[in-house]
């Protein structure tokens, strides 16, 4: 996303400050203040700011979008907060090895057009014994979910937001059998993965060679 809509996601999402602040307790109990974290994709910076809030972890994120970059940039700097936000490909990530404690990419795996090589990737950057969640929309969402989920978000809004789920976010998004095995065929082997109404989390960690 560039420009206008990713100035629209952003003020869609920044209505999901609870979702925010609950994931980021969740993965705060994996932190500490001296913690590497990297975020891929972290789009307008509200999970990163959470996080950073929480365990004073140390953390980049990064996104293929310039506009992301800036405004999550913009965020963090309005929250007090130095978060370093750069733009970068997932599947091509600019950073050495065993350099991360911790990696989080959130609402955005399904998008990736080379998701083995960015599994690969987020595998290389970890430290041994290091976690990657990944945390996405499931394809068999129910409908339910999707109600609740743009609940509150005005007529408009909920319309166009329930359009996007049924057309491009489902046409891309994973089976838990397809996404089992995709994390067979990485470098990972396997992961743990947790079911919801609406989404998945995928848990992965680096293991010994």
């Amino acid at each position: 996303m560039e420009g206008f809509s990713a100035k629209w996601y952003a003020r869609q999402t920044a209505n999901d400050a609870d979702e925010f602040q609950r994931t980021a307790r969740r993965i705060g109990a994996h932190l500490s203040g001296v913690s590497r974290v990297l975020e891929i994709a972290p789009g307008p910076g509200y999970l990163a700011i959470e996080l950073v809030k929480l365990s004073g972890c140390r953390l980049t994120g990064l996104d293929i979008s310039r506009s992301f970059v800036g405004i999550a940039a913009e965020n963090a700097r309005k929250a007090g907060l130095h978060i370093d936000f750069e733009q970068g490909d997932a599947a091509d990530l600019p950073f050495p090895a065993d350099q991360f404690d911790f990696i989080v990419c959130r609402a955005a795996f399904k998008n990736f057009t080379q998701p083995l090589a960015a599994l690969n990737e987020m595998r290389r950057v970890l430290k041994l014994g290091g976690t990657a969640l990944i945390i996405d929309l499931r394809k068999d969402f129910s409908k339910a979910a999707v109600s609740d989920y743009v609940s509150g978000r005005g007529t408009l809004n909920a319309m166009i937001i329930k359009w996007i789920f049924n057309t491009m976010l489902k046409k891309r998004a994973y089976t838990r059998e397809g996404l089992a095995e995709l994390v067979s065929q990485s470098e990972f082997r396997q992961g743990d993965i947790r079911l919801d109404p609406l989404g998945f989390e995928l848990w992965l960690r680096k293991q010994g060679s």
